[in-house]
């Protein structure tokens, strides 16, 4: 299977790890990005804040180098991205096009936010075949982020409130997704640069219901949700005088996990908050 790929600045830096976790699966099974040529910038977080105009011409670019590839499905990994993305289709194809520069230069394909094409039936049964090792014994939550569904009038989500996509990988691979009111709720976002207490609030609240649940690690789909959840635990923890030890695995890397591929150890050594412990004690740690 053959589809368009579109990564975004994040995966080429400071998400290496998670791009390197997409190509890996992607590779196991047999789904082949074509990167987009020549992109650029979506203009996510900053540019819909600044100037409207570039916030649709910037991703309107990278569909009209979509379009020229001859796939009927691209792939976004990055929620932010696919947002964007998302945005100017229906801009520029719903919304007063006459208002930009930029015009779409041919029917757009089908763009998917990954995690989200993962889920779908198709995708689930191919998955299960490769299943090696499943997953078992392993309580998560499952977080989405507040970028990958919403709106729904662009975004399309028909369940926006409650998504389900991870919920749907994760117990695929045979671990136990448990219901939480907290899947959408904000992180703070790219507020970790300016105003760290704000992220130490909205992260905190995410941690303390995880662990009332019962949950025992924290599952994502976007690289600045993984980061802001990752990296400030011991700040965390000081900042509200509590125990936090949830470790925040991308659903690539379990999935990775689950079919026994032997580059999951490099993928999870990227963590700051330790991924391995949980594993170790599960018997489901990486060869």
């Amino acid at each position: 299977m053959k589809v368009a790929y579109y990564p975004g600045c994040s995966l080429q830096t400071s998400a290496r790890d998670y791009a390197d976790s997409i190509s890996g699966i992607c590779s196991a099974l047999d789904i082949q990005l074509d990167e987009i040529p020549d992109w650029n910038c979506c203009g996510a977080t900053a540019a819909h804040s600044i100037d409207h105009r570039a916030s649709i011409e910037l991703p309107g670019r990278i569909l009209n180098l979509a379009t020229k590839l001859p796939h009927a499905d691209m792939l976004v990994p990055c929620p932010m991205c696919f947002n964007r993305l998302k945005a100017a289709a229906w801009a520029l194809e719903k919304d007063h096009p006459q208002r930009y520069a930029i015009k779409l230069e041919g029917p757009l394909p089908q763009i998917w936010d990954l995690a989200d094409f993962l889920a779908t039936e198709k995708m689930l049964e191919t998955t299960a075949k490769h299943v090696k090792k499943p997953l078992s014994g392993l309580k998560v939550v499952c977080y989405y982020g507040c970028m990958a569904s919403r709106p729904p009038e662009i975004t399309g989500a028909k369940d926006a409130e409650d998504p389900q996509a991870l919920d749907r990988i994760v117990e695929n691979l045979g671990a136990e997704a448990i219901p939480w009111p907290y899947k959408t709720d904000c992180c703070g976002a790219s507020q970790v640069l300016s105003r760290l207490d704000i992220v130490s609030h909205l992260v905190g609240r995410l941690y303390d219901m995880a662990q009332r649940l019962g949950a025992r690690a924290v599952v994502v789909s976007c690289q600045l949700c993984q980061a802001n959840l990752d990296m400030y635990q011991q700040k965390i923890q000081d900042d509200r005088g509590a125990r936090f030890s949830l470790p925040v695995y991308y659903f690539s890397e379990l999935i990775g996990l689950a079919c026994d591929l032997k580059e999951v150890k490099k993928w999870l050594s990227c963590h700051i908050t330790d991924p391995f412990s949980l594993l170790q004690k599960l018997r489901l740690g990486p060869n």
